[in-house]
């Protein structure tokens, strides 16, 4: 029998991911408008993007050994379909985002640094069209996985709180709801 929610180890690090996404691409922002926060800016961004992409490694591996709560039999099949293949986008973007950073910062000959002393190696020659085309599809991207999480957001909370489906439970780790038809009858 599939679990009612997601383990421990998925749950944290979805929250964790998210919080670590979100602050990435706020800081990706930043790093575009203000010149002069910029240095101190990539020192975060590029940490924090290594860390996503080997927190996504762990992540996968949880995702593909261990089971994860069926979706509400209610729920529409496009809707299920949709929830699948957009899953795997966030995967898709969550590997794409951190190699493209570092292909790029490669490609513009700029030192992938860490941390004071401790640079990664370059894992593409330098090449300034190689540059300009992945610095421009690294910003397209991390604007599609922006509006793939508003949306994500937007669906997580129309399930939790207008279908009450145990969709959003599901990743808190909260008990199931009760039925719709229980709730209405135990209120009067």
């Amino acid at each position: 029998m599939p679990p009612s929610s997601f383990n421990i180890t998925a749950r944290i690090l979805h929250w964790l991911m998210a919080a670590m996404i979100l602050t990435m691409l706020f800081v990706g922002v930043g790093m575009m408008t203000s010149l002069t926060l910029r240095p101190w800016l990539l020192d975060l961004h590029i940490p924090l993007g290594v860390a996503v992409l080997l927190l996504v490694i762990v992540r996968l591996i949880n995702r593909l050994t261990r089971p994860v709560p069926k979706l509400p039999g209610e729920m529409p099949g496009w809707q299920k379909y949709m929830a699948t293949i957009l899953h795997w986008v966030f995967y898709a973007l969550m590997f794409a985002l951190p190699l493209s950073g570092w292909t790029q910062l490669s490609a513009g000959g700029f030192p992938v640094r860490l941390y004071p002393g401790f640079h990664l190696p370059a894992i593409l020659e330098q090449n300034p069209t190689s540059y300009a085309l992945l610095h421009d599809s690294h910003r397209i991207m991390a604007w599609a996985f922006f509006f793939m999480i508003v949306g994500h957001l937007s669906a997580a909370l129309i399930h939790g709180f207008i279908y009450r489906d145990n969709i959003l439970q599901s990743m808190i780790g909260q008990k199931k709801l009760t039925d719709k038809s229980e709730e209405i009858c135990s209120d009067q």
